[in-house]
């Protein structure tokens, strides 16, 4: 089967997602492609995903690609890194097996990725999960001492505008399935009002949701300008020598930021931010929270999370315990119709049935005899 489409290239899977339309077929450059990445390029509607990079490389059982499989799309592995010099963003490209062809000449040649393969990759990557995880564990205990006292001990957080003492924050990460949480949400969100805080694409999270951030956390290389221009505070994450990757784009913009340099993840500063001026409660959503979320995001290990949850960890609950257990209470013009049903009930009882109308003429006319009317 030949598949035929415009050709949209990127090197960063999360850069190029905005870009994509249906007719367009992806060129990607993402070893081991994770689960947002892949519900991005669902989304998206590409009629094929073409991956210089393997999409499985073994280490572990990312699910990105059994994602895109499952959804329809067609999946090129390993095609290599001379695509890129190949093909240009615009031009019409065939997919015929596992080749890519250009003008009718072959540019690139991969494996279509089935489903069955797929499954018998991800099989292997389950067999060698146990030796990642040692890895992973080796590396948080060798990072732990070197940033315990920093994060443990009274750590620099930056003076903010929004008043977050007393109120309940809610720290929005663009990570699995946070559309969904963010939708069964709405409700707890309209009532209780709490401090929004979108870790980096959180913040366009919030806004799909017809919601404004108060503040956005992070190294601003996946969040829109038009979050960034929302009127949010924007605390850009930086470098222990005081590098802000950040800066350039902000000053681009026009927009002032408030520098916090620390080793830890963006995420990680939310919860701090909100721990240390004192929210009542932190409600985390689309956060990472095991070893298949953190090898996703590319993390080999995992010192400054594990810090930061066990400190703020007393007001901190998963935003699917807090849809869970949440239930809204009754707007009051749900109560004033119920109220309202009520007395009509009444009156139309009343009206059909003459005894009942005798008694209230009777209580009607001791009202008004006591009242004296």
């Amino acid at each position: 089967m030949s598949v035929v489409g415009t050709a949209q290239l990127g090197k960063r899977t999360k850069d190029l997602i905005p870009r994509l339309k249906p007719a367009d077929i992806a060129l990607i450059d993402h070893e081991d492609i994770d689960r947002v990445s892949a519900d991005g390029l669902v989304a998206s509607g590409v009629k094929a995903v073409v991956n210089a990079a393997r999409s499985i490389s073994g280490r572990y059982p990312n699910v990105g690609p059994r994602i895109i499989v499952q959804a329809g799309i067609l999946l090129i592995d390993e095609v290599g890194p001379s695509v890129f010099d190949a093909v240009r963003d615009g031009e019409t490209v065939v997919i015929e097996g596992g080749q890519l062809f250009l003008e009718g000449a072959p540019v690139a040649s991969g494996t279509v990725l089935t489903s069955a393969l797929v499954e018998e990759r991800m099989e292997e990557a389950d067999e060698t999960l146990d030796e990642e995880l040692e890895q992973f564990v080796t590396n948080t205990i060798e990072y732990l001492d070197q940033q315990k006292v920093e994060l443990i001990y009274d750590p620099w957080v930056p003076d903010i505008a929004t008043e977050i003492r007393g109120r309940q924050a809610l720290v929005v990460v663009r990570g699995y399935d946070y559309l969904e949480d963010l939708k069964t949400l709405m409700s707890y969100i309209r009532e209780v009002r709490p401090v929004l805080i979108g870790v980096d694409g959180g913040a366009d999270a919030l806004l799909e949701a017809g919601l404004k951030p108060d503040i956005i956390i992070g190294d601003m290389d996946s969040v829109t300008d038009k979050a960034l221009l929302s009127g949010a505070e924007l605390i850009a994450h930086a470098y222990t020598d005081g590098t802000v990757p950040a800066a350039p784009r902000m000053e681009k913009l026009g927009l002032g930021f408030t520098a916090w340099p620390l080793a830890a993840t963006s995420e990680d500063l939310a919860l701090l931010l909100a721990w240390v001026k004192k929210a009542d409660l932190i409600v985390a959503l689309g956060t990472h929270s095991n070893l298949v979320e953190y090898l996703d995001k590319g993390r080999s290990g995992m010192a400054s999370s594990f810090l930061v949850r066990l400190k703020v960890g007393t007001k901190l609950v998963d935003a699917k315990g807090v849809s869970k257990l949440y239930r809204a209470a009754a707007p009051a013009w749900q109560l004033l119709a119920v109220v309202l049903t009520f007395l009509l009930v009444v009156v139309v009882v009343i009206a059909v049935s003459p005894s009942l109308r005798e008694i209230f003429t009777v209580i009607w006319l001791n009202i008004r005899f006591w009242l004296g009317i």
